[in-house]
């Protein structure tokens, strides 16, 4: 239960250098209900209001904890870091503005982190994208650790799951970025090749290039409740087309309505969910393939060596073809 500090020290014209004992100065309030909470209370929560159940932001590593239940976790690729080509700038460079999102996030060098993991005792890779790294934006190096991950994966025969949160392609790398989109895609393929899942959640927002890439393609699809996702925000669109969107346009909900997801999933739920998912995906280990799997197999190679030496009529009977002529 959160703890409220009531004092009139600013009326008495003291000092406050320092919150009071026990109550610490890093807590946040809920934008939604207005309830208060100190941090660890919303590391202990997933970042969730207990009261209303918004979902605060949360970082990449903050997420990968979430999945992780308290298990332990190795990031790989932790050196890479985003270039500049194009040698881009505006009110400030590109490399500033990279220089300073690295120093204001929990120590990842990029707006996607990569971890091999375990979900409930299901081991898997996983990579999670952190918003608060210039909005989330995907440059080459986000490609990159995408294309790692799931290289990673197919080669260990694990699942892939991804948690997005983004604003989309960073248009401080130009086409550079915008080719992420076709390699992601690619990436993707990688693991539908490997006969492996994978599991994407989308976070709130989750827009633009990513939406419109391996975001949207994933085997299995949750999302976070009231989160953002669509192609451009309700406030691109109102400004282009003069046009009230409702309240709900491209909300998580409304994408579930519309069949665009699998489930609205509470930050709380997710770990359990999609371990319930892995164990219904995962591959047996040292057992055989069941007997009726077998035989048809068998049957299938039967009829694909067989038909082509069958006389047409009977062959035509054997595929099914009643309207076949002799």
């Amino acid at each position: 239960m959160a703890r409220v500090h009531i004092s009139i020290d600013r009326l008495r014209g003291k000092p406050r250098d320092r919150p009071p004992r026990g109550v610490s100065g890093e807590g946040e309030t809920c934008p939604k209900c207005g309830t208060h909470f100190r941090a660890e209370e919303l590391v202990r929560n997933a970042r969730v209001c207990t009261s209303c159940s918004h979902h605060f932001a949360a970082t990449a590593r903050q997420r990968l904890d979430a999945l992780a239940d308290g298990g332990e976790w190795s990031e790989p690729w932790t050196d890479l870091r985003a270039g500049d080509p194009l040698r881009f700038s505006d009110l400030e460079s590109y490399t500033s503005r990279v220089a300073k999102a690295e120093a204001k996030t929990d120590g990842s060098g990029e707006a996607l982190s990569v971890a091999r993991l375990e979900i409930q005792g299901h081991p898997a890779i996983a990579a999670a994208m952190d918003f608060g790294f210039l909005g989330g934006s995907m440059g080459s190096v986000v490609g990159e650790k995408l294309a790692r991950a799931s290289e990673r994966a197919a080669e260990s025969g694990l699942p892939l799951v991804v948690i997005t949160a983004s604003g989309g392609a960073r248009m401080q790398e130009g086409i550079l970025a915008l080719m992420q989109m076709a390699r992601s895609v690619v990436a993707y393929e990688t693991m539908a090749d490997a006969h492996l899942p994978v599991i994407v959640v989308l976070g709130h927002p989750t827009t633009g290039g990513v939406w419109a890439s391996f975001a949207a393609l994933g085997d299995v699809t949750y999302a976070e409740p009231g989160a953002l996702i669509a192609f451009s925000g309700p406030r691109v669109i109102e400004q282009t087309t003069r046009e009230k969107l409702p309240d709900d346009f491209g909300r998580a909900e409304t994408q579930l309505a519309n069949g665009q997801i699998d489930a609205v999933v509470d930050r709380r739920e997710l770990p359990h969910r999609i371990g319930r998912v892995l164990a219904i995906l995962e591959r047996p280990r040292g057992l055989e393939a069941p007997p009726a799997f077998v035989w048809a197999q068998e049957r299938a190679q039967w009829a694909a060596q067989t038909l082509p030496t069958l006389p047409k009529r009977l062959a035509d009977r054997i595929r099914g073809d009643d309207g076949a002529q002799g």
